[in-house]
């Protein structure tokens, strides 16, 4: 069955382009339009779509409002379309908060332009947030402002092609390949593989681990469920927490800002020569890669973004840093996102013996990053978004 589609937007331009760009994939219908808010909660009752691509900026009805109302009466995921500015993130968290699902940029100039990633990038994520049944009408979290609430973003579905090396804080650019570090670690796959694991009884448990640092990687659907987790993490949690979200650089600031407000511990954009900290999370900013210095693992290194890299931040590139300067004192966590990032990373970890959680299918709003990793047998545990929250969450004495 196709993905129905409801477009929303003021501009007849968008209307039809968008339109012309879904309507050529035959996994896709498109099924109406609407020019405002009001019409999209008209629309959205009347023609029940799987998915319903709503911009911001319309007259009667905003998205934002139109999001809150189609959220509370007829339960519907969303894709906001939005431009990559500061006001742009900021609205844009609103909606997600609302409960809006991800988001796509809004560039005049790209959409005008006859551009096959632009195209490929819509309807893959036209698809993957349509046949997602359960985004968005569960797991949401609470927004203090609004009456609605729920989910994220994420980047085109691809997986990581090339590398970044993490042993030098000057050269992105290194001829040392990813796949290297594994033989730089005196490991092989094949020693990975019979590398001795946590025994299961551990994790029957349901505590965090002896680490000295704690890594989370996500993507779609991510910042509702780091809210989810982060917010119930008590101010004493005895380890640093690094975060790695995909999402560009104008929203891992406002996302950080509104975290920071939101949570007992402390949350922000993560910058060059940050120290890890007990009770601290630091967000990778968007458009660049966070490692630890390998000058100093108490602190972070902020590297520009490698154009071989098709995510900036990346889960992968994060995670070998921590494997590299941590070995086995890591709790890494892979969370919903779209594509396999992370799971190349998990591997470096598992070879020097770290605990890797991953998120279950079941509250996972696209299960694409933990399923990777699950299916490469690298997950020593799979929990539900709210067990995860439980065990993060649980008060230190």
């Amino acid at each position: 069955m196709p993905v129905k589609v409801l477009i929303v937007d003021d501009s007849g331009f968008f209307r039809h382009r968008i339109s012309d760009l879904l309507s050529g994939d035959c996994r896709i219908e498109v099924v109406g339009t609407a020019k405002n808010g009001k019409e999209a909660i008209e629309q959205a009752k009347a023609l029940r779509p799987n998915l319903i691509t709503m911009d911001v900026e319309m007259p009667q009805m905003n998205g934002i409002e139109a999001v809150r109302v189609i959220m509370r009466e007829c339960p519907t995921n969303i894709l906001m379309l939005s431009s990559l500015t500061s006001e742009g993130a900021r609205v844009t968290i609103q909606a997600l908060e609302a409960g809006a699902l991800d988001y796509l940029s809004k560039d005049m100039r790209a959409w005008m332009a006859h551009s096959g990633s632009l195209e490929k990038q819509l309807r893959d994520k036209v698809v993957a947030l349509g046949r997602s049944r359960h985004a968005g009408l569960r797991n949401r979290f609470s927004d203090p402002s609004a009456s609605s609430s729920r989910v994220f973003k994420s980047e085109p579905v691809s997986t990581l092609k090339t590398s970044l090396d993490v042993t030098s804080p000057r050269s992105p650019t290194s001829s040392n390949r990813f796949a290297s570090n594994s033989a730089q670690a005196g490991q092989t796959k094949e020693t990975a593989k019979t590398a001795p694991r946590p025994s299961q009884s551990a994790y029957g448990k349901k505590v965090v681990p002896d680490c000295r640092v704690v890594v989370i990687g996500s993507s779609t659907g991510g910042p509702a469920a780091l809210q989810q987790i982060l917010t119930q993490i008590p101010a004493n949690f005895p380890h640093p927490i690094l975060l790695v979200q995909h999402m560009p650089k104008a929203f891992t600031s406002v996302f950080a800002t509104r975290l920071d407000q939101q949570c007992d511990i402390a949350v922000k954009e993560a910058e060059d020569g940050d120290f890890l900290k007990p009770g601290r999370a630091l967000l990778a900013p968007g458009g660049c890669q966070m490692i630890i210095d390998p000058r100093s693992t108490d602190k972070i290194k902020i590297m520009p973004g490698d154009d071989r890299l098709t995510y900036k931040p990346s889960v992968d590139v994060t995670y070998a840093s921590v494997a590299k300067s941590f070995g086995k004192k890591v709790l890494a966590i892979i969370l919903t996102g779209m594509g396999a990032d992370g799971c190349d990373g998990a591997r470096m970890l598992r070879q020097q013996g770290a605990t890797i959680w991953a998120q279950n299918k079941e509250s996972c709003t696209i299960y694409g990053m933990p399923q990777a990793v699950i299916n490469a047998g690298l997950a020593d545990a799979v929990f539900d978004l709210t067990e995860l929250v439980s065990i993060l969450g649980s008060k230190r004495p």
